[in-house]
């Protein structure tokens, strides 16, 4: 279950990405089209840019309230886990803490 929130998240953050180069790449269009272009050249960059700009917001809202959603759905899970074996959560988390300060001394001890 988290393997699938973090590839969507990963697919989420790749759209994400390649929305803000557009939204970048068409800001850069507008400020050359405002340096160059007549007035009616301008309005028509001017537009386009907003529109992608729309696009990248909405997308960029879309894929924040699917991660959202996913991230409380396994937060849910988690808890749900925990109460229902205490024991078995303690003893992973001592585990992992261990396993982090093994790793944590030996690095500095480097």
């Amino acid at each position: 279950m988290l393997n699938k929130t973090v590839d969507e998240f990963n697919r989420a953050k790749g759209k994400i990405s390649g929305d803000i180069r557009t939204v970048i790449t068409d800001g850069e269009e507008l400020i050359k089209a405002a340096a160059e272009v007549s007035g009616e050249g301008f309005a028509i960059a001017r537009q386009k840019f907003e529109d992608k700009l729309g696009s990248a917001k909405a997308r960029l809202a879309d894929a924040s309230r699917v991660a959202v959603a996913r991230a409380r759905n396994t937060a849910v899970a988690a808890d749900g886990y925990v109460h229902a074996s205490p024991w078995t959560a303690i003893g992973v988390a001592a585990a992992a803490g261990i396993v982090i300060g093994f790793l944590a001394a030996r690095r500095s001890s480097r």
